[in-house]
């Protein structure tokens, strides 16, 4: 796409708070998926295989967990000396304004950076969420974008009507037209929701949060997400439309739903490959040797990092980089993140555990057997004692001892 045509917004400055424990010392958008792979790494490659050639992203907890995995663009293409990927880091503005501190808010983030923005001038404006699993060609949006002459376009998807309450819910006619949106409602009146992917004709964006901005009362946050006031009255202008994304989505910003999405991965025919040649994830690529699968290891239906040593059983799980899982241990419905190392004749059932992790022999960690339902986490560097005991459905911050 010609330059200026189409910038991108990565907006990957959440907190992660529903993550509990995982992004206590990272931010979301650096949380590791799939073994080798970053959340963020989807966005990116999204806008890359979509050939858009400016791509910003705005950063603010933990960006430092994010800017070591950025690597100036390199991994996707965007390391140019001109355009390409450019990150904005958290400032403080001044307060006489009445926007100092950070933002409150995904709107809010953007109203932030509206000098930049105005100076580049897009028409266009790409809105992403980093925390997303997905496919899609944001081409084919920005069509449909363009189709209709829209303020904004969203992109939707189905989910189940008693999930629907987390999202942005949406109501369209026949043609598309989004007739009625409410923010994470108690009792969803559709099961059509955004899958937080926006398209929006950049000075309409821009012109409609000074408006919104210009009529906050003194004392109030001016803007919020978008859910609050921008798309509502969007909306109500009539000048927001869908895009339909049929294929797999996820939104892993919860524990359940970051487990889910990995255990999804282990199904026989996965319904999101990763691997698809003419789409690839793109990600930084560390230097490990292959997975090394000792004479008394057992596999079953899981995904093995390289760099990963495995003298153990490990059924449906995903163990990521450098993970050692020592003789007569045992990993079923699990996670592991980076570089953990479980000994021997220890025990993790129906946990996810986080990078650098020491679970001591002997030790168990969640509840055991089918019938368990908690997920058990256990935060980076943590250190489980031998013969220690983690509770299913417990929360282990992350470098705390446990026994010993």
């Amino acid at each position: 796409m010609p330059r200026h045509e189409v910038l991108a917004l990565i907006l990957a400055g959440g907190q992660g708070g529903r993550l509990e424990v995982l992004t206590e010392e990272r931010a979301k958008p650096a949380l590791p998926f799939a073994g080798v792979y970053r959340l963020i790494d989807f966005s990116l490659s999204h806008c890359v295989h979509s050939r858009i050639p400016d791509v910003w992203v705005v950063e603010q907890y933990e960006p430092h967990s994010l800017n070591e995995h950025l690597s100036n663009g390199r991994p996707w293409d965007l390391d140019r000396t001109r355009g390409g990927l450019q990150v904005l880091p958290p400032y403080q503005q001044r307060s006489r304004d009445g926007d100092g501190g950070f933002s409150a808010g995904n709107a809010d983030a953007i109203y932030r950076h509206r000098g930049f923005l105005r100076e580049l001038d897009p028409e266009l404006l790409l809105v992403l969420s980093a925390d997303h699993i997905y496919k899609l060609d944001f081409r084919e949006v920005i069509r449909t974008h363009r189709e209709h002459e829209a303020g904004v376009t969203m992109v939707t998807t189905r989910v189940p009507r008693e999930e629907a309450g987390r999202f942005g819910v949406v109501e369209t006619d026949s043609d598309g037209r989004v007739t009625g949106f409410a923010y994470k409602p108690d009792e969803p009146e559709s099961d059509i929701v955004t899958a937080e992917v926006f398209v929006y004709r950049t000075r309409k964006l821009l012109d409609t949060l000074d408006q919104i901005a210009s009529e906050a009362e003194d004392g109030e946050a001016p803007l919020k997400d978008f859910g609050h006031e921008l798309i509502p009255q969007l909306v109500e202008e009539g000048c927001a439309w869908e895009h339909r994304l049929d294929g797999y989505w996820k939104d892993v910003g919860t524990v359940e739903s970051y487990f889910q999405a990995h255990m999804d991965l282990l199904d026989p025919e996965p319904a999101l490959a990763l691997d698809d040649p003419d789409w690839p994830i793109l990600t930084v690529g560390h230097q490990r040797l292959p997975a090394r699968i000792l004479e008394a290891a057992r596999i079953d239906d899981s995904l093995v990092s390289p760099g990963a040593r495995v003298e153990g059983r490990v059924v449906r799980s995903v163990l990521g980089p450098g993970v050692v899982v020592e003789k007569d241990a045992e990993i079923r419905d699990s996670i592991l993140l980076d570089d953990t190392v479980v000994r021997s004749g220890a025990r993790v059932h129906r946990s996810i555990v986080d990078a650098d992790v020491r679970v001591g022999d002997g030790a168990v960690v969640g509840g055991a057997g089918e019938g368990a339902v908690e997920i058990t986490l256990v935060g980076r560097r943590a250190r489980i004692a031998s013969g220690a005991r983690v509770e299913a459905g417990a929360r282990i911050g992350p470098r705390v001892r446990i026994g010993g």
